[in-house]
């Protein structure tokens, strides 16, 4: 098909743009220059409670949404996201709270883009917000740690302290409800190497990057922390050996796929070892952690950047 026969194909009807627009998790809503609302998405309904037969024809400053940023400001009175894009024809970004229709407060990421006519002036905003929910509960997740000494200071992940905790946790409740999990050691290959030839701040970044990756492979319910050294450990719930095999290997194919720059703008291409032993009756964390480890260095030794799963 040639190309102007591909354009040829694409909608033309508005109703296929709003419906697209409808179906996004994320609020979405237009305002003119006076900031007053034009266009409101189902995403935005879901999110606030309000409907757009609430929201078409007032205006932000009216205050519906009450946003305020952490330190309490009423941002649609004194630091408007959306007044500054028109005024500026800049992006803007915040992290404010709405008012629920029903009175609760919610957590938002904001994105404010200015939008301009056919002869380029700006003739409104559009604003794009996502629930941060998840976002803030990590954080907080996160400060409570530190406060608690639970927090590796390089990663920024749980330490080995709070592992050990989550490990007795966890074959607890397996010698209680039989909950299976597993148990994985992450190991980064020729670290040492990595800090003579590239220097301890690259190693901190390798460090860094690799727990990263980690944390957005592995699932929600998973923990993974910093062990000691360049040793990351896992404990992941309910699997069994094939999801166990899954897990670890999309883990190790993913840190296959980062690219770090070292201070003098050489590529670094980390990669890591892994072993995952799952729990069996009469375990200790100590078996555990020997087997997982132990599975580990059959991975080392097979060539590195695999994984072992028992």
């Amino acid at each position: 098909m040639k190309p102007e026969e591909q354009h040829a194909t694409a909608p033309t009807d508005p109703a296929f743009y709003k419906e697209l627009l409808d179906h996004m998790g994320d609020g979405v809503y237009f305002v003119d220059r006076e900031r007053r609302i034009l266009y409101w998405n189902e995403g935005a309904t879901r999110l606030t409670g309000y409907t757009a037969e609430e929201i078409l024809g007032r205006h932000c400053q009216d205050d519906i949404l009450c946003h305020v940023d952490a330190l309490g400001t009423h941002l649609c009175q004194e630091a408007c996201p959306l007044s500054a894009s028109i005024d500026d024809g800049h992006l803007h970004e915040a992290h404010v709270f709405l008012r629920h229709k029903q009175g609760r407060r919610v957590p938002v990421d904001v994105r404010v883009q200015p939008m301009r006519g056919a002869d380029g002036t700006i003739i409104g905003a559009v604003e794009i917000f996502s629930d941060a929910s998840a976002h803030y509960e990590a954080e907080r997740k996160a400060n409570a740690m530190k406060r608690m000494a639970f927090l590796d200071h390089i990663t920024q992940l749980p330490n080995r302290r709070f592992l050990e905790m989550s490990l007795r946790t966890a074959l607890s409740e397996f010698d209680e409800h039989k909950d299976p999990f597993g148990v994985v050691m992450f190991d980064i290959d020729g670290f040492k190497e990595i800090n003579d030839t590239f220097g301890h701040s690259c190693g901190d970044r390798a460090m860094q990057e690799v727990s990263k990756t980690l944390l957005g492979a592995l699932r929600p319910t998973d923990v993974v922390g910093r062990w000691g050294g360049d040793e990351f450990v896992a404990i992941v719930g309910n699997v069994d050996r094939k999801i166990l095999h899954m897990l670890v290997h999309r883990c190790v194919v993913l840190v296959e796929q980062t690219v770090i720059v070292s201070d003098d703008g050489r590529t670094v291409l980390p990669s890591i070892s892994a072993g995952a032993a799952l729990v069996h009756a009469g375990d200790t964390a100590e078996d555990l952690i020997q087997r997982a480890d132990a599975l580990m260095y059959q991975s080392k030794a097979g060539g590195r950047n695999r994984s072992t799963t028992e």
